[in-house]
C-alpha cells in the first residue's frame, strides 16, 4: 500500500485521529464541516490522497489528505 500522509506530511494510518484546517462543504448536501473538526478512527482506502471516515454529521466521507492534519 502507498504511503498516505497529511497536510505537514506526517504518516497517516487506518485507525489515526486527524483534524480539519479548512471548512469543507460536503457535496450533495447542505452541511459544512468545520475547521478544527476532529474526525476519529480513519480509513485508507488506498488511495494516497484520500481517507475514508464519518463524523457526527455525515457518514462515509472521503476527505482529501491535504485539508487533514494528525490529531
Amino acid at each position: 500500500m502507498t504511503d498516505v500522509r497529511d497536510s505537514n506530511g506526517t504518516p497517516l494510518k487506518d485507525g489515526d485521529s486527524v483534524t480539519l484546517i479548512k471548512d469543507l462543504k460536503v457535496k450533495g448536501t447542505s452541511e459544512t464541516i468545520k475547521r478544527g473538526t476532529l474526525v476519529k478512527n480513519i480509513r485508507l482506502n488506498g488511495n494516497p490522497g484520500e481517507i475514508e471516515c464519518s463524523t457526527k454529521q455525515v457518514k462515509g466521507l472521503v476527505l482529501k489528505t491535504e485539508f487533514l492534519k494528525k490529531a
